[in-house]
């Protein structure tokens, strides 16, 4: 994948949509093809993915990349463009956290606060494939988030191990 990334070079972090389990879906390797043909190199990392390079190449890529991914099927593109030196990570956990939930509305098509029985428990099993209970203190929060008692999260995770065996 491209060259190595220098400290003079420009960054272009990355977050394609719908998330996938596993191996990048054909969205994302779409993505990441467009930085790739332009040579520049990408880091896949577990939130997002970054791009290095000259900012005018960057530039050019990152349109392709949108039309790429989009075509492709991806839902939604995020997109954070830094001048080189600049830092672009993606914060602490809890904004990981919130992130996942935010990503979460947005597949499900409306807000946490008006999420059926049904929705709610579609999005801790997304949640939870996605690794967001693995974080210290992520059930009160997405218990407060979706207005539901910790037990009730609980409940809803042990229902899905349940299913999976």
């Amino acid at each position: 994948m491209g060259e190595s990334a220098t400290a003079d070079d420009a960054k272009a972090e990355f977050l394609v949509e719908p998330f996938h389990e596993g191996s990048p879906g054909v969205h994302v390797q779409a993505a990441i093809a467009a930085f790739d043909d332009r040579g520049l190199n990408v880091e896949l990392g577990p939130f997002s993915s970054v791009a290095s390079g000259d900012v005018e190449a960057l530039a050019d890529a990152s349109r392709d990349m949108i039309i790429n991914a989009i075509s492709s099927g991806a839902t939604s593109v995020r997109l954070q463009i830094g001048a080189p030196g600049v830092d672009l990570s993606i914060g602490t956990l809890h904004d990981a956290l919130q992130e996942m939930i935010r990503s979460a509305e947005r597949e499900i098509g409306s807000d946490s606060a008006s999420w059926s029985r049904e929705e709610k428990q579609r999005v801790v099993r997304m949640l939870d494939e996605r690794g967001a209970f693995l974080l210290r203190g992520a059930v009160d929060d997405i218990a407060e988030v979706m207005g539901v008692s910790r037990i009730t999260i609980y409940n809803y995770l042990n229902a899905i191990e349940a299913s999976a065996e």
